[in-house]
């Protein structure tokens, strides 16, 4: 869904084996709620999801820290996550390993890698890469329309657009907490069938962000995303 014109959807690919999803915590940083929006999408519609973390080499020890938080939050609920850095070329050959064989979706923010990422693994392609703007901080657009292309070594890759934005498209209050893993596990056991995890009692979610089974962070950003979706009016 365009964030821009909510009545305007964007269907970026189709019959995908796998998303990829390039962020970043420096040059431009990622935000999680950004990447929750992508693995909500990806869950519903059955895309196993993958996060690659990018520029790695530009970690100090405050975003190592918060890699490795990340890495504990997401790889614990069933998502693969992964250090590399273009520039250095480190951590490229697991990822390109990633997409032997496989029809992948390439998405992330302007400025992520990503187009520089696909010059490594496909350098005959040479695709167009900017620096990150100085004032905003945030990325530049390179690619511009998605882009399907065939890997030497197998499989395929859409190459979409940076995107500065993530909205979603037709997914309910009531189905969200159905695409975070983790609350999906829970969901049954909450006294009413129709909790939607917030100030309603034995809830089985909130009791799990009691106990630690369902990342503080992640409850919040369901939160905020849960505020964010405006129901249709028939």
């Amino acid at each position: 869904q365009s964030p821009h014109n909510k009545n305007q959807h964007h269907i970026i690919a189709a019959n995908l084996d796998q998303s990829l999803l390039f962020a970043t915590l420096k040059n431009p940083k990622t935000s999680q709620g950004f990447i929750d929006r992508f693995l909500i999408a990806s869950e519903a519609y059955h895309v196993p999801a993958i996060i690659i973390f990018n520029k790695s080499d530009l970690y100090g020890k405050k975003e190592m820290a918060k890699f490795e938080e990340l890495k504990s939050i997401y790889g614990s609920i069933g998502y693969p996550i992964q250090a590399m850095s273009v520039s250095e070329n480190t951590g490229v050959k697991e990822v390109k390993d990633l997409l032997k064989d496989k029809v992948t979706l390439l998405s992330g923010h302007s400025g992520v890698g990503k187009s520089s990422f696909i010059n490594i693994v496909f350098p005959e392609l040479i695709l167009k890469t900017q620096d990150v703007s100085g004032w905003s901080g945030k990325g530049l657009h390179t690619t511009t329309f998605a882009e399907m292309f065939d890997l030497p070594f197998g499989g395929k890759i859409i190459d979409t657009p940076g995107l500065r934005e993530f909205a979603l498209m037709d997914i309910s209050k009531q189905e969200l907490s159905h695409f975070y893993p983790e609350m999906r596990a829970l969901i049954s056991e909450c006294q009413f069938n129709n909790c939607m995890h917030l100030n309603e009692p034995d809830c089985a979610v909130k009791s799990g962000v009691n106990d630690g089974s369902v990342s503080i962070d992640r409850y919040v950003s369901y939160c905020n995303i849960l505020d964010s979706i405006e129901e249709k009016s028939w």
